[in-house]
């Protein structure tokens, strides 16, 4: 008598298509021990990587980070974003919250935050027009958010949103570490934990976009200027073609009717906006299938910041 068949589980559909905005906060970089080489070094591989995989890209600067090594270089770095044809954006002076400095003191930090950006962007005949808060923090109560968006608008300033936040930044000291002790082995054994909690993640702000709107929307992806995006780029690539998200310009994904959403929040928590637009619809996200960053990356970052 015949076997009978085993039928194989059917492969996972692949998910459908849907674009997505890459966005780099801190430049001139964040880099754990001050080197100026190191952070010539990662802008160098990271505007690399997204020249080669025809990536657009934003860059929102620190100008505080300039003098924090050699201000020269640290200047040169974003001329080099600009002359791959990448814009600048503005990420406050300092990257104070809101919450500590109040709506005067903010606004004051975004202002000294474009000295040098501003005409660097007018003589190549490009307006700054593009805001990231630090930390996502709006401003609270919500006089003070309206005071900084009053600036803001002002100013001619856009905020710049964010719909997928994989908390890159807290994965990224770790890998500096690794780095720079020549540990190349935990190197790599940080940057595979990275790429397959990033793209878990990934996965639940798709998800958490259908809860709200029953379709993808066009994401606003937060990264940060690192050394382990530099290093990480070609796995990030390879994640965004199996999930089938094609990169686009943040003026483009902003054009999507989703992030005419009201943003009412004004609590103190920096939030992302699926979850501000979660409260305004009054819609529940899969919190259930959440993963925060693995104990292993969140104790290490936590040794290396008490230091």
């Amino acid at each position: 008598m015949p076997s009978p068949a085993v039928s194989s589980p059917a492969p996972a559909a692949a998910p459908g298509p849907a674009n997505v905005a890459l966005t780099f906060d801190d430049l001139p970089g964040i880099v754990l021990k001050p080197d100026q080489a190191y952070v010539d070094a990662t802008n160098r591989a990271l505007i690399g990587s997204l020249k080669r995989y025809h990536y657009p890209a934003i860059g929102f600067v620190n100008e505080g980070k300039l003098d924090e090594i050699i201000r020269k270089r640290q200047i040169a770095v974003l001329r080099h974003w600009m002359a791959a044809g990448f814009d600048l954006g503005n990420h406050t002076f300092s990257h104070s919250s809101p919450n500590e400095i109040g709506g005067h003191g903010y606004v004051a930090d975004i202002a000294r935050g474009e000295k040098v950006i501003r005409p660097m962007m007018e003589n190549a005949h490009r307006r700054l027009q593009w805001f990231r808060h630090p930390y996502l923090e709006t401003g609270n109560p919500e006089a003070v958010k309206a005071e900084i968006n009053r600036w803001l608008g002002g100013h001619g300033y856009r905020i710049a949103p964010v719909t997928i936040d994989c908390d890159d930044w807290e994965f990224a000291e770790p890998y500096d570490n690794a780095v720079m002790s020549g540990n190349k082995a935990e190197a790599q054994r940080i940057r595979g934990i990275y790429l397959a909690y990033t793209e878990r993640t990934i996965g639940w702000y798709r998800r958490a976009a259908q809860a709200l709107f029953g379709r993808d929307i066009a994401y606003v992806m937060l990264l940060h200027d690192t050394r382990l995006n530099s290093d990480s780029f070609s796995g990030l690539a390879a994640i965004f073609n199996r999930q089938n998200l094609h990169p686009i310009s943040l003026a483009k994904a902003l054009q999507d009717p989703a992030y005419r959403t009201p943003d009412d929040y004004s609590g103190k928590d920096g939030i992302e906006w699926l979850e501000r637009w979660s409260l305004a619809l009054n819609k529940e996200l899969p919190w259930d299938d959440y993963e925060d960053v693995p104990k292993i990356i969140e104790t290490e970052y936590n040794k290396l910041d008490s230091q």
